[in-house]
């Protein structure tokens, strides 16, 4: 399928979950975070692994850094 993945198109499995996306843009190990929107909608972390995507959907990541 073909999803829109932090504004850049990326191919994923069919069957991809948002788990799947979350290690395609790099998050691998630690999720401490780390927020995912599907189309707009925040998914629970908790959710990830049985939240499937669909073609077309727009997810977006990010993880928070501390700073100054």
């Amino acid at each position: 399928m073909i999803v829109e993945l932090n504004g850049q198109t990326e191919q994923l499995p069919d069957d991809a979950t948002v788990a799947d996306a979350v290690k395609a843009v790099g998050v691998n190990g630690e999720t401490r975070g780390v927020a995912v929107a599907v189309d707009g909608e925040v998914v629970r972390r908790a959710d990830w692994v049985t939240t499937p995507l669909a073609d077309r959907q727009a997810i977006e990541g990010v993880r928070a850094v501390q700073g100054g």
